[in-house]
């Protein structure tokens, strides 16, 4: 039992296919409005845009269902799929057949939603369903929660997670950024990160050496924590719990979609069936038997390359070196299209102040209106809301363009046109419309600063937000 890892496998795997559930469920009832035939950034667009550009190449540098489906009909399709298969995973039905079709249904969705499918738990989803693959049994329906995983699955499982956490505290320290070398980029993380929860302005009001050091058990979390993979089980399990603890307090405080489900699950991992049992105080499984995959030379050939190579991404210095680089260039062309062996790190660099993007709508230039959208920041008087797992995806993608300068963010105005056209899909996207009868003659961006007011003047005023004005992100625009 201290050895055996099946009532774990059993856990994560469904653990997974409910993270699946979310994550087709989110971008289905989002992908009308975002990528759609009607939506910001048309698919069917971008896939013949990439298609008139690199000709044949195309197929493998944007890999997609899309392409023989057809954009406009398979979004709903891919999701749809995704959703049925997921519910397979979970159910126990052919779960390394679901696995491989969720991950190229993903896939495709990806390469479908530019900008607004670019995030690393995207990343991190697709990377942990390939090994996931090897780590489920084989059959229709396999009685996979009595099957001993592979020994190469799991060790790729735990250096997924080991990689993830590691490099997460890596990149903060040699960005250079002085408010993580100074300890204090917790004092306004809080308030700067792209959708805060309720819990976000109560510790916004600590003081700052809490911050100071919550800091620093943030660091030995993401940078000692992972080491204890490769110490006894004892340790192993205190490392997994560290970890699966802090991930709990990152969703308490800030809204990361199944970033956190995603990881306390990786967490599942590490811990035997031993543990289950001591814990639940019930035998966790009656009979086990073998992986009868863990030795045939596919998954040892896929555990060997996938290690030497997210070795070399984990590694940055080192693939700064010329040498490195063009002895890994060509496997890296290859592999880089399917975003499944990635280079992680959050937050490299903390963002401060917090600028927000508020679009606004006009009849006459002089009148202005805002348009809200379900969960970013708005209206000052609005809380922050629960919103993981789910992601709104035009919230996230507003908060990065507010970062950024209009030049590096032209959908804004393909979003502007959406709004005086009144185009049902976008309007759907958000949470009020300030003109519902006809869309407005104008509309208009600006860029704010925002800030977590003290507790004294959210008591005087119901104010969780104050802001002041920096300029124009889009100037009053009109059809005309």
């Amino acid at each position: 039992m201290p050895n055996r890892f099946s009532f774990s496998a059993w856990l994560f795997l469904r653990a997974l296919a409910l993270i699946y559930l979310v994550a087709f469920v989110s971008f289905w009832t989002q992908s009308a409005g975002l990528v759609g035939p009607h939506g910001i950034l048309p698919a069917q667009d971008y896939f013949d845009a990439v298609r008139a550009q690199m000709g044949p190449r195309a197929y493998f540098e944007l890999p997609s269902l899309c392409w023989w489906i057809g954009a406009d009909h398979a979004l709903a399709v891919l999701c749809a799929i995704g959703v049925v298969l997921a519910g397979l995973l979970f159910a126990g039905i052919a779960p390394a057949l679901s696995l491989a079709g969720m991950w190229a249904c993903y896939l495709s969705l990806c390469g479908a939603g530019q900008v607004f499918y670019g995030y690393q738990w995207d990343a991190l989803l697709l990377e942990a369903t390939l090994p996931a693959i090897f780590l489920s049994p084989w059959g229709l329906r396999p009685g996979w929660h009595r099957v001993e995983p592979p020994r190469l699955a799991l060790l790729l499982m735990w250096w997924l997670l080991f990689r993830l956490m590691v490099l997460s505290g890596a990149v903060k320290l040699g960005s250079g950024d002085v408010a993580w070398r100074g300890l204090s980029a917790l004092a306004f993380h809080y308030e700067s990160q792209p959708l805060p929860t309720p819990l976000s302005w109560f510790f916004h009001q600590l003081p700052l050496w809490f911050h100071q050091v919550s800091c620093v058990v943030m660091f030995v979390i993401e940078l000692v924590a992972p080491f204890a993979v490769f110490a006894p089980r004892s340790i192993r399990h205190v490392g997994a719990l560290l970890i699966a603890g802090f991930m709990v307090l990152i969703a308490l405080t800030g809204n990361y979609t199944f970033f956190d489900f995603l990881t306390i699950a990786l967490c599942l991992l590490w811990l035997d069936d031993a543990w289950w049992q001591r814990v639940l105080r019930r035998p966790v499984l009656a009979s086990v038997k073998p992986h009868r995959v863990a030795a045939t030379w596919p998954l040892r050939a896929f555990a060997i390359g996938a290690i030497i190579y997210t070795s070399i991404l984990a590694m940055p210095r080192l693939a700064r070196i010329d040498s490195i680089q063009r002895l890994v260039a060509p496997l890296d062309a290859w592999v880089r299209p399917f975003r499944s062996f990635n280079s992680y790190g959050l937050f490299a660099v903390m963002t401060h102040p917090r600028p927000e993007l508020i679009i606004e709508g006009s009849d006459d230039r002089r009148t202005w209106q805002p348009y809200e959208l379900p969960y970013k920041p708005g209206d000052l008087r609005r809380s922050p809301g629960w919103i993981a797992p789910f992601q709104p995806r035009l919230d996230w993608q507003l908060w990065f363009a507010a970062l950024e300068s209009p030049g590096d963010n032209p959908w804004m105005l393909t979003l502007s046109e959406h709004l005086l056209r009144g185009t049902p899909q976008v309007l759907a996207l958000f949470a009020h419309n300030p003109f519902p009868k006809s869309p407005p003659k104008f509309i208009r961006v600006v860029r704010y600063e925002y800030h977590f007011t003290d507790a004294v003047t959210r008591r005087r005023t119901g104010q969780v937000w104050q802001r002041s004005p920096l300029d124009y992100y889009v100037q009053p625009v009109s059809l005309g």
